[in-house]
């Protein structure tokens, strides 16, 4: 999952609901500085398990070079209610709910973003109505499914959910984490997430809808190539990753930018996800980006 370096928001953005034709979204919406020249709006979507904090990092970037920056909590993701029903998590209502989180922030055709799983969701948005976006972003998200260990991953954390609870996962998936290193200076053996950001992390773990992790598991282990119906649309393609990932090789992705004819970025010294490894650089990525169009 992605750590955001924290869960508090810049100056710049303020948490509020964003109301739609299909229901209430928690967003954080950042706004550029009186005197910024407005260039447009951005909306983003994060990845499997993550939150609209996972773009933390980048909301002053993004302001400061004159974007509005709406990120985004899909339904059953944290702050945002979703219901019971793995059936309502399919990946066509997600994508329906992308459209009208877009219609709702009254923008004239934000850019899309989308984080890894979020990525599969935006480019489902995209292909049911492309002409409502400038752009289309895809961050750390490849071309089908996951790589098997991922699918046998989400494949044990669904079991575990089914029959456990929320806190009972979470202690679990803590359990299996690697020791930290033996030259550890003191207190760096402390649960890194408590000490990273005093429990946000689990807090947020507890607000998901099982049903929601559940769903966007087994999509994500049985997503089919759908990089020919993408490559059809003249939408400009942006294709970010870092230099290194588990979730879908690296190679793998540079093939799918090409196949989309897609400008392709690799932020160095980032992983699966560069917006908190590696903001700065990820942030001036997607300005120059949009910036061309």
């Amino acid at each position: 999952m992605s750590r955001p370096p924290t869960f508090v928001p810049p100056p710049c953005a303020s948490a509020r609901t964003l109301h739609t034709e299909r229901g209430d979204f928690a967003v954080l919406d950042a706004v550029p500085a009186a005197g910024v020249r407005r260039r447009g709006t951005v909306l983003m979507l994060p990845g499997f398990t993550g939150s609209k904090e996972d773009f933390i990092a980048l909301l002053e970037p993004l302001t400061d070079a004159g974007y509005r920056a709406v990120t985004v909590d899909g339904r059953g993701q944290y702050e945002t209610a979703g219901p019971d029903d793995v059936s309502a998590y399919a990946q066509p209502e997600l994508a329906r709910d992308v459209l009208a989180q877009a219609a709702a922030l009254s923008e004239a055709r934000p850019h899309l973003l989308g984080h890894s799983l979020g990525g599969q969701i935006a480019r489902a948005a995209v292909l049911l109505e492309p002409r409502t976006f400038a752009t289309l972003t895809l961050m750390s998200s490849g071309p089908a499914a996951i790589v098997p260990e991922q699918q046998t991953r989400a494949k044990m954390l669904a079991d575990a959910l089914a029959a456990l609870s929320m806190d009972e996962v979470w202690q679990a998936m803590r359990a299996m984490d690697p020791p930290p290193p033996q030259d550890a200076r003191p207190g760096a053996g402390e649960d890194a997430d408590d000490a990273a950001d005093g429990g946000a992390l689990r807090a947020r773990w507890l607000r998901h809808s099982p049903a929601q992790l559940i769903a966007t598991g087994r999509q994500l282990s049985t997503e089919p190539d759908r990089v020919a119906e993408l490559a059809a649309l003249p939408l400009p393609k942006h294709v970010v990753s870092g230099e290194r990932d588990d979730t879908w090789p690296v190679p793998l992705m540079d093939e799918m930018a090409q196949r989309l004819d897609a400008h392709r970025t690799v932020i160095h010294g980032a992983e699966h996800s560069p917006n908190t490894d590696r903001p700065a650089e990820t942030a001036a990525a997607l300005v120059g980006f949009w910036h061309r169009h």
